[in-house]
Parts: structure tokens; C-alpha cells; sequence
């Protein structure tokens, strides 16, 4: 890996860079907090060469989201704001390849 190719990871929201101290310092939760939602697979942060958790800023949001909730009703509500996200950019797709007069013929 060049030097170049380390500064181009820094814009990669799901590029491992947080440890979990760090982590849960940023979200001021605990670390007992990231591993059972690791355990409930909300997040499957991946490990270092030492077998370290290490998270991405992508988990970091979804950690946060789930914050202040019971873990399991936190996976739910995770697993439903993303299905209703992908609703709408299906929806906004859909609308863009449709004509915008339906009599019209093409």
C-alpha cells in the first residue's frame, strides 16, 4: 500500500480506523455496549492482525442509532430505517424512468 492509497481511506466511511476504546469513547457509551451489539450482529466490525475489534465510521452511525435503546429493539429499528431508506431510493428511481406524460408513446 502506497501513501497515497492510506490518505484516499481516510474519506472511506467503511474503512476500520476507530479501535473500540476509541469508539465508544466518540460515542460515549461503553465497550461492553459495542460488543453486544456485535453479538446481536447489528455490526460485525472486523478484527486487526492482533485480534483487535476495529470500526468503521459507517458503524459508528449505526452504533449511535442504536444507543439509549434495548439491543434487540435497536437491531429492529436499524434493520427498518434501512429498509424504508432503500423504499425511498427504489422509489426516486422508479420515478426518474418514467416519462413524465404516461400518454405519451415513445
Amino acid at each position: 500500500m502506497t501513501a497515497d492509497d492510506s490518505f484516499d481511506r481516510l474519506d472511506d466511511d467503511d474503512c476500520p480506523a476507530y479501535t473500540m476504546g476509541r469508539a465508544a469513547e466518540l460515542l460515549g457509551t461503553t465497550q461492553s455496549f459495542l460488543r453486544a451489539i456485535g453479538e446481536a450482529r447489528l455490526i460485525t466490525p472486523p478484527r486487526s492482525a492482533g485480534g483487535h475489534r476495529c470500526y468503521s465510521r459507517y458503524q459508528l452511525v449505526i452504533a449511535s442509532r442504536a444507543r439509549g435503546t434495548p439491543i434487540e429493539a435497536a437491531c429492529r429499528f436499524v434493520i427498518l430505517e434501512e429498509q424504508l431508506e432503500e423504499a425511498r431510493i427504489n422509489a426516486e428511481y422508479c420515478c426518474a424512468c418514467q416519462p413524465a406524460d404516461p400518454t405519451a408513446v415513445a
